[in-house]
């Protein structure tokens, strides 16, 4: 008898979990959405049209440099990273978010320096964000190390490359 009692509780429970799990669309008026305004002949919801503002901010921040390179054994900023810096840095003062700065090195060294090499660029980028107005709490940094190399070889051409700090 009580396992019957937990039995129809059980399907109970789950008729009224299901219900209250259906929706409709309701706009908020109280109407139902026919989806008719929005969604073409393929279902598909329709975007609002972005302004000319938002369409510029896009181009710029598509031409924005997001890698800076650093010498060898060195977390100090070129002046090209310093450059690039400032035009993100400018970008950066208008929007709001986190900024993920991974510091990374070449495959020379051990893998204890080079994670230290990695992070001490990250910081590095991250001082100089501070410094020109970006808020320090918006800032993560993380190092990779060698572990994550964007190009592969032995050889200056390839090393360069990996030793760098990447914004995302």
């Amino acid at each position: 008898m009580e396992i019957k009692k937990l039995k129809v509780l059980g399907v109970v429970f789950a008729a009224v979990l299901l219900a209250a799990c259906s929706s409709t669309d309701v706009e908020e008026g109280g109407e139902v959405d026919s989806g008719q305004s929005l969604s073409g002949f393929d279902g598909s919801v329709a975007k609002p049209a972005k302004s000319q503002a938002e369409i510029d901010r896009e181009e710029a921040m598509k031409k924005l440099k997001t890698v800076f390179y650093f010498e060898f054994d060195s977390s100090t900023l070129t002046y090209d990273a310093r450059q690039a810096l400032d035009a993100q840095i400018a970008f950066l003062k208008d929007s709001v978010g986190t900024i993920r700065l991974e510091g990374h090195a070449d495959e020379r060294g051990t893998r204890e320096y080079n994670i230290a090499l990695g992070e001490r660029r990250a910081q590095a980028v991250a001082d100089y964000m501070v410094l020109n107005g970006i808020s320090r709490y918006r800032i993560e940094t993380v190092s990779y190390g060698e572990e994550r190399p964007l190009a592969f070889g032995q050889g200056e051409s390839a090393w360069s490359q990996n030793r760098r700090v990447e914004l995302k």
